[in-house]
């Protein structure tokens, strides 16, 4: 359904250190550079058929975040989870809401954990926990 997402932020340089790091926990690489004709510069994390840009905004205005808009990054694991959290907070970002870890919902079990990243963008880390039959 979608072909990508993409935030804004004040701070490019910061920023890819950060989601170097916490997409790095989740098996993405270096992303693609892109300096558009505008002058502004994004990147282009890809990975498992997936991609997460990062970009100044074109409109020379400030960045700003949704106010009840997340992000979710699609995990192997509780680990997987887990590791994205914590690095996601050694790497600036902030951990909001309860603690990672198992919430029981009408979709079934989640194990979740969420954090905002340094531009105050919402992104959940989301394992969908199997029940045995």
């Amino acid at each position: 359904m979608f072909s990508h997402v993409m935030v804004g932020s004040n701070d490019i340089v910061r920023a890819k250190r950060f989601y170097d790091a916490v997409l790095g926990a989740l098996g993405a690489g270096e992303p693609y550079h892109d300096l558009a004709a505008t002058g502004h510069r994004r990147l282009f994390y890809r990975h498992d058929g997936n991609t997460f840009c990062v970009t100044e905004p074109i409109d020379g205005g400030a960045a700003t975040f949704a106010n009840g808009g997340t992000i979710g990054f699609k995990c192997n694991s509780p680990a997987q989870v887990q590791a994205f959290h914590d690095t996601a907070v050694a790497h600036g970002g902030t951990s909001i809401e309860q603690p990672p870890g198992l919430r029981e919902s009408d979709l079934g079990a989640l194990y979740l954990a969420y954090v905002r990243d340094p531009d105050g963008n919402k992104l959940c880390a989301v394992h969908r926990v199997k029940r045995e039959a």
